[in-house]
């Protein structure tokens, strides 16, 4: 019949595409699956590293993660170089207890921000470089604070930038040609908060330019066999000890004359209490994060990203990262309802 040799009708053909296209649905589940698997099976099947004759840099190591993982790879056999602020420090003084007589763990002054500190650093780390080189660098120092946009002065957001940001980018660049001799790794301490902020924004825009960095530097180092990694870690304020509890008293102090026309002390007391309790809910599981840090160093598949955090900051990076920006706003006004917000003037 002359029907016979026409196509099929258009409600026909409609279903025929939709039906490949939901076979197709196992075939791309399947695929990202083995994209999930391959690097368990690679780490399986790989040669676990061996410690002995590395050498490792690690700033920030007065306390927190960088003072625990300095301890850490020093008890693997790494040859750790140990940057601190205060080299004269309890931390510092422990870590050079801890070293003994081994040679293996050097505690050395590292100011990330003094380009003659990082320099002093790159020079002593070649002068007792072991026999397998440079492997690791690890940027972990860091400082927060508190405080709303208008709250802080000038001064201090250059200071968070120095150190966060550029510091971790200072030294990097000055280690750059050992670490893509050696192809050794690269590791950074980011944190949940790059993605979201409550409270500490001076904090949060420097991680999430550090990400950003992170994401420009690892795709130019795969070349190179140079690997980098971030580790991001949820609220261990109790752990590392990075925040003290701040009194609505000091903060008040430090506003200037302009914002104190704009708050009164009962709205920063309110906000401090809000924040004061943030940081007293932080996990002292430190040694979670030094185990992220440690596999980020010696796996032979290293995750790009390692996020270690509590199942409700993880929910809440997932909002973050995959609704509109108005939903995230939505979730956080209500978070900060606690706070009296009548009390502005």
């Amino acid at each position: 019949m002359p029907g016979c040799s026409r196509g099929l009708p258009p409600a026909t053909q409609g279903s025929s595409g939709a039906g490949d296209m939901c076979a197709a649905v196992p075939l791309v589940l399947l695929f990202l699956l083995l994209l999930l698997l391959l690097p368990r099976l690679w780490r399986r099947g790989a040669v676990p590293l061996e410690p002995p004759g590395r050498a490792v840099l690690i700033t920030g190591c007065d306390s927190g993660f960088g003072h625990f993982l300095a301890l850490r790879l020093h008890r693997l056999g790494f040859t750790v170089f140990a940057g601190c602020l205060f080299p004269g420090g309890d931390g510092a003084q422990r870590l050079q207890r801890e070293a003994g007589g081994s040679g293996r763990l050097h505690v050395l002054q590292l100011d990330v921000t003094s380009a003659r500190d990082v320099l002093a650093a790159k020079e002593l780390v070649l002068s007792h470089l072991p026999e397998r080189g440079f492997w690791g660098l690890v940027n972990n120092a860091g400082i927060s604070t508190f405080g709303e946009t208008g709250w802080l002065p000038m001064e201090k957001y250059e200071r968070f930038a120095d150190v966060n940001l550029l510091g971790s980018i200072r030294t990097t660049l000055e280690f750059l040609p050992l670490l893509r001799k050696y192809k050794g790794r690269i590791v950074f301490m980011s944190s949940i908060n790059a993605y979201f902020t409550l409270g500490n924004g001076i904090y949060s825009m420097t991680k999430a330019a550090i990400e950003k960095f992170c994401d420009a530097l690892r795709l130019e180092m795969k070349k190179f066999g140079v690997q980098v990694c971030v580790i991001q870690p949820g609220n261990y304020a109790r752990f590392t000890k990075i925040q003290p509890p701040l009194s609505a008293e000091e903060i008040w102090n430090e506003l200037s004359e302009e914002e104190k026309t704009v708050y009164n002390k009962e709205y920063v007391q309110e906000r401090a209490n809000f924040f004061n309790s943030i940081l007293s809910e932080g996990s002292i599981k430190g040694n979670e994060v030094v185990d992220a840090m440690v596999d980020a160093l010696m796996s032979p598949a290293p995750k790009a990203r390692y996020m270690v955090a509590k199942l409700k900051e993880k929910a809440l990076v997932f909002v973050c990262a995959l609704f509109p920006t108005v939903v995230m706003d939505s979730v956080l006004s209500y978070a900060l309802s606690k706070v009296k917000l009548g009390t502005i003037q």
